[in-house]
């Protein structure tokens, strides 16, 4: 008997004994084709003896220091590295130990923000419906999918909720997307109106919907009119880059390619690529100048904040991305992933819509493709295609509520940068026998 509490307490999990590239080997010998990183996390798969390496020269000199009494080289280093090639205006780098530390981090110091600034009725956070942006209870109000907030919704801060900029599902019937962008734009204005644009403290946003779509980037030009919004009532914007950032799409940050630069923005998984927990949250020169010129301290903090190991971890993985030009492989491979995807299942009439960007593609599910209808949740089609994927050996990221928290399936991709062609047709050959098994039954 296990005495782990572990995520699924009806399940029994395999036990994971060894990486190589980028497969996880089970204590039988099993072979299992990472195609979604854990969770978009291992983007350089699970035996990179560089990393591995520069963590057992850090453990030979330190561990780790607590930051209220050091910095350490490191730490320093990992922020310069991450602050030279951030988005235009953000010099500053605070580090956490994963994706929802670094946006409940966010969300703190946009409040000690505008309190700082003598503005201490900005207190209103608003973000989209159907994202995810953690579990900590800040993250989980911010997020905006039902099913992880319904027990909860008693703990949680009241948080806003917009439209997500979903084009497959959201578009009207002869509404052109430049239509569809405008509208999601006026609502989020109209919510501003009605919280009083002097009460908002922050919208926040994934600028590729991950867990909880699928996958799901924004229509163009959505973004840089949010930056406009933002600009003219004076709000932060806090774009979560958790799941779809530190290359994972082809660049290094999303919001590069969203012609945007954010006020705060959040990493972490492919930051430290699963070598070390670690997680960061990137911060603007104007936040950072308010609260050192104000109290001079930011009341947060957590124990392993700016650990040594980790750092170095995650430091080396971004070398070994930057020098090898792992972010070339990335478009190139996302490009592969996306023609071989629509060529074997575009057709299908249980795959409603493809979509993403780079090496995070997602698949959407439906009964019947004319209508966009889901198939019955009860059906647990989502749960079915990753026990059939298991079984065949490959590792994908399938999950239900993709449209409202309870309807809808979806598959997300996010293999390691380092695939190659072999690899990925074997993935796309093992994903495509798998979803057609279940289809079958269906």
């Amino acid at each position: 008997m296990s005495h782990v509490f572990h995520r699924n307490l009806n399940t029994n999990y395999p036990t994971a004994v060894r990486g190589e590239g980028i497969y996880l080997i089970d204590q039988t010998g099993k072979r299992y084709l990472d195609g979604c990183g854990g969770a978009a996390v291992s983007c350089l798969g699970h035996s990179d003896t560089q990393v591995v390496e520069a963590m057992k020269q850090q453990l030979d000199q330190l561990a780790w220091a607590h930051s209220g009494f050091f910095t350490t080289e490191p730490m320093e280093q990992l922020a310069s590295f991450l602050a030279k090639r951030a988005p235009e205006s953000i010099e500053h780098i605070y580090f956490v130990s994963g994706g929802s530390e670094a946006v409940e981090s966010a969300l703190k110091m946009a409040r000690q923000y505008f309190v700082e600034r003598s503005e201490p009725q900005r207190q209103h956070i608003i973000a989209r419906r159907q994202s995810y942006h953690g579990n900590t209870l800040g993250a989980l109000a911010t997020g905006g999918n039902q099913w992880r907030r319904q027990q909860f919704e008693p703990l949680l801060v009241n948080v806003s909720h917009v439209s997500a900029c979903n084009e497959y599902r959201g578009k009207a019937n002869g509404e052109t997307t430049e239509q569809y962008c405008q509208r999601l734009l006026s609502e989020l204005e109209q919510q501003i109106e009605q919280l009083g644009p002097d009460n908002v403290m922050a919208f926040v946003a994934e600028p590729i919907v991950g867990a909880t779509m699928g996958a799901v980037p924004a229509v163009e030009g959505y973004f840089k009119g949010i930056r406009e919004i933002c600009n003219r009532h004076g709000i932060l914007l806090i774009l979560d880059e958790v799941m779809c950032g530190m290359g994972r799409t082809g660049s290094l940050f999303v919001a590069d390619q969203e012609g945007v630069s954010p006020d705060i923005l959040c990493v972490a998984k492919g930051l430290g690529a699963g070598y070390q927990p670690i997680g960061a949250t990137l911060v603007s020169d104007k936040i950072y100048q308010t609260i050192k010129q104000g109290s001079g301290f930011f009341q947060h903090g957590h124990t392993y904040i700016g650990h040594a190991m980790a750092c170095a971890a995650a430091l080396a993985v971004q070398h070994r991305i930057e020098d090898e030009q792992l972010l070339g492989n990335v478009q190139r491979q996302g490009k592969r992933l996306r023609r071989a995807l629509e060529s074997e299942l575009g057709d299908h009439p249980f795959v409603g819509n493809i979509r993403g960007r780079g090496l995070f593609q997602g698949l959407e599910l439906v009964q019947d493709k004319a209508n966009k209808t889901p198939f019955d949740p009860a059906l647990k089609v989502h749960a079915r295609i990753k026990a059939k994927a298991l079984e065949n050996g490959l590792m994908c990221y399938p999950m239900g509520g993709t449209i409202d928290g309870k309807q809808g399936d979806h598959i997300l991709l996010a293999p390691p940068f380092i695939i190659d062609d072999t690899q990925m047709d074997e993935l796309v050959d093992l994903l495509v026998s798998s979803c057609k098994q279940v289809f079958d039954t269906l």
